[in-house]
């Protein structure tokens, strides 16, 4: 009986010393000591010490660096810095920085620093005091960030600290996540009243966030009220909807994306195949010139990708512009009515031009940087996002669009084009240069081939074949949309982008472009011409 009395007066004394061995945090030199410890319950008090008694600035950096794994201790017992923690930013930084003083240390071997160690739990704590934290931010972006990494807590502690912040809380954008948390919260609490949670998922109903998805997924009907699982099936099926309505947008702005790169690359074809009736099938060469143009700049201006992007438009176009006027003097001037030649011809040029390239670049693949102001994407909402640079590649091509249109209807040039185009015999006789207008009309067309070629730089690599991934899809367009036609090319381009898109999620991108190729094909069957068919010259022949 002794025996047994001491052995639970043993089990007392053991038990009543695990919540001091707990609460033993309370200086830094305890908390390097717990932290490179092994008792994660102790680490957990650390964290609670830590947030408690340092300001939020110097308490976030540390949670930081020990959830990203760049928390060390320094185990070398020869020294005195032997245990304590250090922040080591990178594997091959050369200093390790104090926690508490910021004392800098050479990291002169690798293996007298050893990482601290956190488990899941540890991190979903962090993650959690470092939202916390965040909440007391002046700035309102990281009240925001933090008031969205609450989302879905339901811990009674934070729930306090949200309905704190709340009450004091200015910006309008904060306050709204701070009251989608409390929602969630109560529409998750089974000890709430009933009306309290279908109010608060009416309330969640109106967001789009994915947390939303999450909260009505653990909100089983079957185990709820039936006005409450009304509520949620009621919820859920507006947010379903409204995915279904946002995933609709997000395609048809990929399709105009991808049509706006078809009329890009098809606009310059258009100008010359309406006007002179060449087959060229150096096209897609001439655009590939322009995205290697674009290569070579940002080379030149290596710190200054934007302003390297936006010099090389206009460089692209009087290069492309330059070798288009080349061909068209040495050869295609020579093959005028011979349109089998002409394609021979132009197909022979469009393998000289890869060969040079790959001569000069080497046949490897050339990336080019994206400017600052191209990269991200801009947030509609949680479930609409539209990439910068399929954005500024449609209002690009609007401008080049534009641009074309005033050129052939407001200048001299653009006259005598359209006078030759339409007949021209009598644009001969009424004294315009046939010869020069050729020649400054593939030019043109060849330079609207360059910069569509800078464009396209930004959605694919660079490279010597890059051009003949487009040259069917060109012709596919003018074809489609009506020889020499910009309007035709315009409808058309982004007509087919639009209906690419939308079938690539149930027939796949191989099978989507066969199905746009048979459509194409039994078209033309039935309207040779293309949507808007050209007038004059063109359409006679």
């Amino acid at each position: 009986m002794t025996s047994l009395m001491k052995l639970v007066n043993a089990l007392i004394i053991l038990l009543l010393s695990i919540p001091m061995a707990f609460a033993s945090v309370s200086s830094t030199d305890e908390f390097d000591r717990v932290l490179i410890g092994k008792n994660n319950n102790e680490k957990e008090i650390a964290i609670e010490w830590l947030v408690a008694n340092l300001s939020g600035g110097k308490a976030k950096p540390i949670l930081r660096a020990w959830l990203e794994g760049n928390l060390f201790y320094y185990r070398n017992k020869q020294s005195e810095s032997y245990q304590q923690l250090y922040i080591i930013p990178t594997r091959n930084a050369k200093q390790a920085e104090n926690i508490w003083d910021g004392e800098l240390l050479p990291v002169s071997r690798t293996r007298d620093f050893a990482k601290v160690r956190v488990n899941n739990k540890l991190r979903s704590i962090i993650r959690m005091q470092l939202a916390s934290l965040g909440l007391n931010s002046p700035d309102a972006n990281v009240r925001l960030q933090a008031a969205e990494g609450l989302l879905g807590q339901t811990d009674h502690e934070i729930i306090a600290r949200i309905s704190a912040q709340l009450s004091v809380e200015q910006d309008a954008k904060v306050q709204d996540r701070l009251q989608l948390a409390l929602a969630i919260s109560t529409a998750l609490d089974n000890t709430a009243l009933t009306q309290q949670r279908i109010a608060a998922v009416d309330v969640i109903s109106e967001y789009k966030q994915a947390v939303v998805l999450q909260t009505f997924n653990q909100l089983s009907p079957t185990s709820l009220e039936p006005e409450l699982a009304a509520a949620v099936e009621k919820g859920l099926g507006q947010y379903h909807q409204s995915q279904r309505f946002y995933s609709g947008v997000e395609t048809v702005f990929f399709g105009l994306s991808l049509g706006s790169v078809l009329v890009l690359a098809g606009i310059g074809l258009a100008i010359t195949f309406g006007v002179m009736g060449v087959i060229n099938m150096a096209h897609g060469e001439l655009i590939m010139i322009g995205a290697y143009t674009t290569y070579v700049m940002q080379q030149l201006l290596p710190q200054q990708a934007g302003v390297a992007l936006l010099l090389s438009i206009p460089m692209a176009f009087v290069i492309s512009g330059l070798v288009g006027i080349a061909i068209e003097r040495s050869v295609i001037k020579h093959l005028y009515g011979r349109p089998l030649e002409t394609l021979l011809a132009t197909f022979g040029i469009s393998l000289i031009l890869q060969q040079a390239v790959r001569s000069i670049f080497s046949p490897l693949n050339r990336s080019v940087s994206t400017p600052d102001w191209m990269a991200g994407a801009w947030e509609l909402n949680p479930m609409l996002s539209l990439t910068y640079n399929r954005l500024y590649i449609i209002l690009f091509c609007a401008l080049v669009f534009i641009t074309m249109v005033m050129i052939l209807k407001k200048t001299p040039l653009g006259l005598q084009v359209r006078a030759v185009s339409q007949n021209r015999a009598m644009a001969r006789a009424m004294g315009i240069r046939s010869e020069r207008v050729d020649a400054l009309t593939f030019g043109l067309g060849s330079g609207v081939a360059g910069v569509a070629g800078v464009a396209l730089s930004q959605l694919t690599n660079v490279g010597p074949n890059m051009g003949q991934a487009y040259i069917i899809d060109s012709f596919m367009v003018v074809v489609f949309g009506g020889v020499g036609n910009l309007w035709g090319t315009l409808v058309a381009g982004l007509s087919l982008g639009l209906f690419n898109k939308l079938l690539e999620p149930w027939a796949g991108a191989v099978l989507a472009k066969i199905l746009i190729l048979v459509f194409i094909i039994l078209f033309i069957q039935k309207r040779p011409r293309g949507l808007f068919p050209q007038r004059g010259r063109a359409a006679e022949s």
